[in-house]
């Protein structure tokens, strides 16, 4: 398994705590580059006021860094293009029955 589905695989286990649906199914991870031992993350959230701006980026920054031989995550959080409900995935949508 390539490093890139890894630190997918650690980031579905993040969800948001407002929506039932984990962060990667609902469209909040914009990019995930891997350089060798860096990865380099755009992320945004659904809202710029939502309640975990803060712990958010971290626990995204945290999961990555769980995966063996990642030595240094950058994280970078975007609000270009704004997130909305077309970006969430098929699960997601079928998850809120949407």
């Amino acid at each position: 398994m390539e490093l890139k589905e890894k630190i997918i695989e650690e980031i579905k286990k993040i969800y948001d705590p407002e929506i039932p649906v984990n962060i990667y199914e609902l469209g909040l991870i914009y990019d995930i580059e891997v350089n060798k031992k860096k990865v380099k993350i755009k992320m945004t959230l659904t809202t710029p006021n939502c309640p975990v701006a803060e712990s958010l980026p971290k626990d995204v920054k945290d999961s990555a860094m769980q995966v063996e031989g990642i030595e240094e995550v950058d994280l970078e959080l975007v609000w270009d293009p704004p997130w909305t409900k077309d970006m969430m995935s098929d699960a997601a949508k079928l998850e809120l029955n949407l």
